[in-house]
């Protein structure tokens, strides 16, 4: 139903592109949210797009570095990340809900996650 992927290896300052694929009937009409755990710390917020690509909005630590995207004819969005920190390791995850918030009981779908290594 969502899937994400696009992780993997990548030096600091490199970039990568992470994808969330839906089902069309799980991605219509709603909003995509972007998470991440680091390793040993608590799942965080990352970034969140409304259905029709509005909306967006960032956590304060990566709006200057990722770009939150989506295709509604692929049924997919995407996480472009640059600049990549070692801080930004992270298994990375992302959901769908009703609207485009920071907070993960907005979201009622969640997918497979993906890793992100950054190596320094």
């Amino acid at each position: 139903q969502l899937q994400a992927s696009g992780g993997g290896l990548v030096q600091a300052g490199g970039s990568l592109r992470l994808s969330c694929t839906a089902s069309k009937r799980t991605a219509s009409n709603n909003a995509v949210g972007w998470f991440r755990q680091p390793p040993g710390k608590e799942r965080e917020f990352v970034a969140a797009i409304g259905w029709n690509g509005g909306n967006t909005l960032y956590a304060d630590s990566m709006k200057d570095r990722f770009t939150i995207s989506r295709d509604n004819a692929k049924n997919t969005v995407y996480l472009q990340m640059n600049s990549l920190k070692f801080e930004d390791t992270a298994v990375y995850y992302c959901a769908v809900g009703l609207r485009s918030v920071p907070s993960f009981d907005g979201y009622i779908y969640w997918g497979q996650e993906t890793l992100v290594t950054v190596s320094s």
